[in-house]
């Protein structure tokens, strides 16, 4: 049964840093996109980071500078290093995935999600 799962979400002050990790595990052929996504409180999921296979990465607007993403092709693991948090970096962040596992396409997987929440 492929799986992504989240972990390293935690309660930090404003101004200090995390690191969210993304395992992908199961029958696994190639993953192509990884990307983290955050839903804050009473607002929609958004988009807040990609990396391509390749290792291209894009950010939105209001982490650039401050969160870098990246992956270990060979661990099947993507991670976001959070910096100068803020308290609107508050949510639950979700990993995303573009899978090709054994009897199946390419298909969109999600994580169950990893809580971070800033104090100010």
């Amino acid at each position: 049964q492929l799986q992504l799962v989240e972990s390293g979400g935690d309660l930090v002050q404003s101004g200090g840093s995390l690191r969210l990790s993304c395992a992908a595990s199961g029958s696994i052929i190639a993953i192509n996109d990884m990307a983290w996504y955050r839903q804050r409180p009473g607002k929609q999921r958004e988009f807040v980071a990609r990396v391509q296979h390749s290792g291209t990465t894009n950010l939105a607007d209001s982490v650039k500078g401050r969160f870098t993403i990246s992956r270990d092709n060979a661990e099947n693991t993507m991670y976001l290093y959070m910096s100068r948090l803020e308290p609107e970096d508050t949510g639950v962040y979700y990993c995303n995935a573009n899978i090709r596992a054994v009897g199946h396409g390419w298909e969109n997987y999600w994580g169950q999600g990893t809580q971070v929440t800033v104090s100010s």
